[in-house]
């Protein structure tokens, strides 16, 4: 019998292999969480993950966009669905007491630093995995081509746009949806939705502001650079109230002011870096260019000799799901898991490059834009959800840690197994 998305034999079908494929699935997680990897150097991340594929029969590629990997597999007529998870880790020292945390280090520019997956991406491509055998299992009951991505480096914003040139989709295959998830602090075997807006875009912008250093003691004699620096501060934080749409949400973050090194040297240069983020990506450059005005403004006024220096660090597009894409996928895991255990996702001042694989256009990349889905499971055991003070989820998330803490902990059985399940559920709801 051929199975859809609304049969209630499908879901038997899943959980049976999912319950197949979980204990190998939890190794590998606990494997990758123990031995994080900062963004483009996830080597022995992705050999794991590659291995793990090729063991389940699926055409692997490695090295794709630097430590990418990408696995076909193909099973007949049908649409491409392609299935992402990312896998780089944080510089932090992780504080959870699992008997599997993190020891790690790595040696960056900065110095050594502690590593951890306080983001949940080893979640994230376990899940990718799971799914993968899951499929295997079902491959008489589907028919197409299921495409699975193991992304490095988003947490820099750059492994996305990395895969994309080089080739992924002119090497592999263009699919025609686009499907991923993140976990969160919701309710552990839960699954949240949102169409349309869902997370912000983000441009992380480094200046050098340019004076001339001298004596503290005679500053007519200099350019001083912490002045400028000052009113730049000030003056930013009139775009938002001056020039964004009442009803548009923008964040203007100077995050890093560095200059000088003691009180009575008027430094030569002031470095600032500086967070942007918003839901629009039009409005989004005009925050960006309005940055740029202001600060070359603000430098002429205070008689910089040079102009000010921008360098962008990283940067992401706003997520947007596709309306019809979400209601599809949000009725197979309602069928999947129930309507009681899916919810309303609010709008996220978080951002993320999983946009760049389905804004061809708006990325640089070419072509026409593909539909895509960003779905969140919950990660909290139900034990300490209910002991958790607050009588909504907004609320309740307030006391919970949340990712990138320290103490920050996603995979625990229940979301492991939703991610597999949810991941499955979605794609068959194109390929069933």
């Amino acid at each position: 019998m051929t199975m859809h998305a609304q049969d209630p034999d499908l879901k038997e079908a899943i959980g049976a292999q999912a319950d197949a494929a979980f204990a190998t699935v939890q190794a590998l997680y606990r494997q990758l969480h123990q031995y994080p990897e900062l963004p483009f150097q996830e080597h022995a991340t992705s050999a794991r993950l590659a291995e793990a594929l090729e063991h389940l029969g699926l055409e692997v590629t490695r090295g794709v966009g630097g430590t990418g990997v990408v696995a076909l597999l193909r099973n007949g007529e049908g649409p491409t669905v392609m299935l992402r998870g990312d896998m780089d880790a944080l510089p932090i020292k992780e504080e959870t007491g699992l008997d599997y945390a993190s020891t790690r280090t790595a040696e960056t520019e900065s110095g050594t630093v502690p590593l951890m997956h306080a983001c949940g991406h080893d979640l994230h491509s376990s899940c990718v995995v799971g799914a993968a055998a899951v499929m295997a299992g079902l491959k008489d009951q589907w028919s197409g081509t299921l495409m699975l991505i193991c992304q490095p480096a988003e947490e820099i914003f750059g492994g996305a746009r990395a895969m994309l040139e080089d080739g992924l989709y002119e090497r592999f295959a263009r699919p025609d949806v686009i499907l991923g998830q993140h976990n969160m602090p919701a309710l552990a075997g839960t699954v949240g939705h949102r169409a349309g807006g869902a997370m912000a875009a983000c441009t992380n912008l480094a200046v050098t502001i340019h004076g001339a250093g001298g004596h503290g003691s005679m500053p007519a004699q200099t350019v001083d650079p912490v002045v400028i620096a000052a009113h730049v501060v000030t003056r930013l934080q009139t775009i938002v109230s001056r020039e964004v749409p009442p009803e548009e949400t923008v964040v203007v973050t100077v995050g890093k002011l560095h200059a000088g090194t003691q009180a009575n040297i008027i430094p030569h240069s002031a470095e600032l870096e500086i967070n942007i983020r918003s839901f629009d990506n039009a409005l989004h450059r005009q925050v960006v260019e309005a940055i740029e005005r202001i600060i070359r403004a603000e430098c002429e006024a205070g008689r910089s000799p040079t102009p000010p220096e921008f360098r962008v660090l990283n940067e992401t597009l706003a997520l947007h799901n596709d309306p019809a894409a979400v209601e599809r996928v949000r009725q197979a895991h309602g069928e999947h898991f129930g309507e009681a255990n899916l919810y309303a996702m609010p709008r996220l001042n978080g951002s993320e490059d999983f946009p760049y694989f389905g804004n061809a256009q708006a990325g640089g990349f070419g072509g026409e834009d593909i539909p895509y889905v960003y779905w969140f499971i919950g990660a909290t055991p139900e034990e300490r959800w209910q002991a958790t003070p607050g009588n909504s989820m907004v609320e309740k998330m307030r006391h919970l840690e949340m990712p990138h803490s320290p103490y920050y902990f996603p995979g625990n059985e229940v979301t492991l197994r939703t991610g597999i399940e949810a991941m499955a559920a979605g794609a068959l709801a194109y390929l069933g």
